[in-house]
């Protein structure tokens, strides 16, 4: 590979990942008020449940389902956005995973040039697309946890 190819692969690479970081940027912002939601209005109703649960006429066993019962919503509410952020980031990567495989057909046809444009365009698409399903699962999990602005 001459340096003027490698030159150009790198900046296509820095790129990507500006790309990449937007849609995390993107998802953060969207996703701050859940992630809010959850670490303090449902971290603190499970506290001020729990506490509630430390009684001395209660034997441990029952102090711990208490506990446990109380820890119900968080656990719930946690797994959730994990789930709905791990089909996120699966269709963001297979998206990706088929413009690296264009890109990879496209240099093996010794089409280098179109193949590095080829490559960014197809990744600019992918990205844009997953930061535009970004505000429609921010509000279906916000319905969820029934979080309003």
């Amino acid at each position: 590979m001459n340096h003027i190819a490698a030159a150009e692969e790198q900046i296509v690479t820095e790129r990507i990942k500006q790309k990449l970081n937007e849609v995390n940027f993107a998802a953060q912002n969207h996703l701050s008020p859940i992630q809010d939601h959850v670490n303090f209005t449902l971290q603190q109703a499970y506290f001020k449940c729990a506490y509630e649960c430390f009684d001395r006429r209660r034997k441990q066993e029952e102090i711990s389902n208490c506990v446990e019962y109380c820890s119900v919503p968080v656990v719930n509410a946690q797994q959730r956005v994990e789930n709905e952020m791990a089909k996120f980031q699966e269709k963001l990567n297979r998206a990706l995973m088929v413009c690296q495989d264009k890109f990879e057909a496209a240099k093996l046809q010794q089409l280098k040039t179109n193949a590095l444009n080829d490559l960014e365009s197809c990744v600019e698409q992918s990205t844009q697309d997953s930061i535009k399903t970004l505000p429609h699962l921010a509000e279906r999990l916000k319905a969820s946890f029934s979080v309003n602005n």
